[in-house]
């Protein structure tokens, strides 16, 4: 008589493919946040004030960048912010870039230009499922350094920035974001902050229905 033994059942939300994105993998869709907050100086009040605003964020993936030996994984993104009670206007901020991974030397690394006319590439160590993900630049630093408009070189010189993405769960992640500012309308250093919480709400999937 035989015996037929059964396998044990396949935990298919166990199971995962190459993640080629590395740590960038989590962000792959289109996301909007309702809860950010700006703090920054407003010129036409000469003081520094908070705004709240609504924003949404599209992560694509790109095609596999080759630098000689370097291999980068990667994803184009915009993000875009409205204030609260002017979604139907323009928006008051504006960011498009890349975000990329270098698996060989574990870095992740963000191109981000600003509409204002500010160009920054930051980057920092990281690691294949890590739920914190951090972007950090400086003026004059031979990779990931700061470029800005002569107009605000000269009102308010950046003197320091830093990032961080933070996952909260598969759909929700918070970011956070610092610019060190020295303005020449007080001669200090002042702190221009932006924070939200942003909700994924489409997935790129060959079921998904295209818009």
């Amino acid at each position: 008589m035989s015996t037929t033994v059964s396998s044990p059942a396949l935990d298919h939300a166990g199971v995962r493919g190459p993640q080629k994105l590395g740590p960038l993998t989590p962000l792959v869709g289109e996301w909007e946040g309702d809860v950010g907050v700006d703090l920054s100086y407003h010129n036409q009040d000469d003081e520094t004030g908070h705004t709240s605003y609504f924003e949404q964020a599209t992560f694509k993936p790109i095609p596999i960048q080759e630098n000689g030996q370097q291999v980068l994984w990667g994803l184009s993104y915009s993000m875009t912010a409205w204030r609260h009670g002017e979604e139907a206007m323009d928006p008051f901020h504006d960011e498009i870039g890349f975000l990329l991974w270098d698996k060989a030397h574990g870095q992740v690394i963000r191109n981000v230009v600003f509409g204002r006319g500010i160009a920054i590439l930051a980057g920092s160590d990281a690691r294949p499922g890590d739920r914190v993900l951090r972007f950090d630049a400086k003026p004059g630093d031979p990779s990931y350094g700061i470029l800005q408009n002569r107009y605000l070189m000269e009102r308010a010189e950046i003197k320091d920035f830093t990032s961080a993405f933070t996952f909260e769960d598969d759909d929700t992640f918070s970011y956070t974001s610092d610019l060190l500012l020295r303005l020449a309308t007080t001669g200090a250093e002042m702190h221009h902050t932006d924070q939200n919480t942003l909700r994924r709400v489409r997935r790129y999937h060959p079921s998904a229905v295209l818009g």
